[in-house]
């Protein structure tokens, strides 16, 4: 009778269980695609020259790629208004018309402009650590720091935020209607 080593349970995923896990995110692309041939399968032959299938693969790759950046850049028009950016040597922050993109190091997320709630900014008192913080509607927040070259880019930041909310962020929370005075007696 055979039996398994070890649990036969999935492993679970999460902050909890994984401290590098933060919803919004994205993971690490890998190089290869899902439809790509493995590594020992292109040398199938026992030459360690490519084969027609490989050769014809690598250029229709090449041509999807080509083509794809191509889509991109036609079908996004790019508007004339403001835009927000700011980087430093780990992490960058781009805020225009498409809404608002985060990334430090490897890791980066977006968020269009219907999923975001609120749009912080703090700049310290000392040192020259500029912060954004991004809100979403149910409750969770992404802060990112970067790191000025002066103390006097954070105005000039700060105004240049506030140009894109502007322009961009539609506050949809209802106006609350005047209510009148109550009379005394």
């Amino acid at each position: 009778m055979e039996q398994r080593i070890g649990s036969s349970s999935q492993p679970l995923e999460g902050a909890g269980f994984d401290p590098a896990f933060v919803p919004g995110l994205t993971s690490p692309v890998s190089g290869e695609t899902a439809d790509a041939e493995p590594a020992d399968a292109v040398g199938a032959t026992g030459t360690d020259e490519p084969t027609d299938t490989a050769e014809a693969a690598e250029k229709a790759g090449e041509a999807e790629g080509t083509a794809g950046k191509a889509e991109e850049t036609a079908g996004e028009e790019t508007p004339d208004g403001p835009v927000f950016e700011a980087a430093d040597r780990r992490a960058r922050i781009v805020a225009d018309h498409r809404g608002v993109r985060l990334s430090l190091d490897d890791q980066a997320c977006e968020f269009r402009w219907d999923e975001i709630g609120a749009v912080e900014t703090e700049s310290p008192r000392f040192g020259k650590r500029f912060t954004v913080t991004v809100h979403t509607p149910d409750r969770r927040w992404y802060p990112i720091e970067i790191e000025a070259t002066s103390r006097a880019s954070f105005a000039e930041w700060d105004e240049q935020l506030d140009a894109v909310m502007d322009e961009y962020f539609e506050d949809e929370a209802p106006q609350a209607e005047e209510a009148e005075p109550a009379e005394s007696d």
